[in-house]
């Protein structure tokens, strides 16, 4: 019962009306607990904040939204951390403006493992979505957990590939933790909960408000050791949450496109600026210092020879590949994954390949 206070305490702090983030710390910091903050006068309060908000603070008006989070969070999956929990996520906790509470549904143990934001456009390319989604899949199977914002075209594909391997993916919302937006993404969202982590700092029931997905950038970098940006405008928001990982101390990561293309103009202007060129999924690895042991970059040239010669031209699937390489179909298609982020094989509807090299 006694986590049950403690959280009702900060549940109800971060849902005082007008009390910001930076405002709330420091209430934490003059006071200590969430139960002191409310134990403390209304004098002493507005030494801190606003004589208003003080007001609000000390009120004993009782909030069925208060009720409601706690029933939440004590549902199968469900959970609220706070920033005096030992599993509050450390690399988001040293960043400037860390939320004070983190709505979690899944796998919360996603938290501790190394994490990699994949970001870029809504409007995307083909391209650039099969980038976003394969180049994912490498870096989870390298065991990063691919962390995005759950919006359609690159994000989508780059949860979709975090999905594939172990290192899974974190969605971060701009919306309440029980409301899954867009409703386009409903299914990958449902997906998520049960295989990845869907976070939000955003009490329940919270809609899609505009000024909500800028903000919920800062937790997406902030839970990633770097940022790679894989298709953008110039005016793209996925240029905030990489000037948000810069300023983090994160690394920032683009992938080049067409100098024609205006989805390449914002990666071409952070690799202007500093950003690390990537174009294959082990470029970004070596940066990051992650060692890999991938079929594809222990495969002897030969055999990589010999398998796009059984390739030619034509397009053909994974078994027609086995039964004329002779290799098992997870070689097969570890090997088509490298060379689909090497440019060598383009993948095509239908489980088809085709070499472009």
């Amino acid at each position: 019962m006694a986590r049950d206070a403690d959280l009702a305490a900060w549940i109800k702090l971060s849902l005082i009306p007008g009390l910001g983030g930076q405002s709330l710390r420091k209430l934490l910091g003059a006071f200590g607990l969430p139960q002191h903050v409310f134990a403390a006068g209304r004098s002493a309060l507005a030494g801190i904040v606003s004589a208003e908000i003080a007001s609000r603070i000390v009120s004993d008006m009782e909030s069925p939204a208060v009720d409601a989070a706690l029933a939440w969070a004590a549902s199968d999956g469900h959970a609220v951390l706070t920033l005096a929990d030992a599993e509050y996520p450390r690399s988001l906790l040293e960043t400037p403006d860390p939320p004070a509470l983190l709505y979690l549904l899944g796998r919360r143990e996603l938290l501790a493992q190394p994490g990699l934001a994949v970001v870029g456009s809504r409007n995307a390319t083909p391209q650039g979505v099969s980038n976003a989604e394969q180049f994912a899949r490498a870096f989870s199977a390298a065991g990063l957990t691919i962390v995005s914002g759950l919006a359609l075209g690159i994000d989508a594909a780059a949860h979709r590939g975090g999905l594939d391997a172990a290192g899974s993916t974190i969605a971060v919302l701009g919306t309440g933790a029980d409301i899954l937006y867009p409703q386009r993404n409903r299914a990958l969202g449902e997906r998520i909960a049960r295989e990845g982590l869907i976070i939000s700092e955003f009490p329940l029931g919270t809609p899609p408000n505009g000024s909500n997905f800028p903000r919920r950038n800062r937790v997406i970098s902030g839970l990633a050791r770097g940022c790679l940006v894989v298709e953008a405008a110039l005016a793209s928001g996925s240029l905030i949450t990489a000037r948000l990982a810069a300023e983090q101390g994160r690394d920032v990561f683009a992938i080049p496109g067409s100098i024609h293309s205006p989805h390449s103009k914002g990666c071409h202007a952070l690799i202007k600026q500093g950003a690390k060129l990537v174009e294959s999924a082990q470029d970004l690895l070596q940066e990051l210092g992650i060692e890999t042991s991938a079929a594809p970059s222990a495969t002897p040239a030969r055999a990589v020879a010999g398998l796009l010669s059984h390739m030619g031209y034509e397009s053909c699937d994974i078994d027609t590949l086995c039964a004329r390489s002779g290799l098992t179909a997870d070689v097969v298609s570890a090997m088509l994954l490298q060379f689909e982020l090497d440019g060598k094989v383009a993948s095509l509807p239908g489980g088809q390949y085709q070499r472009t090299s």
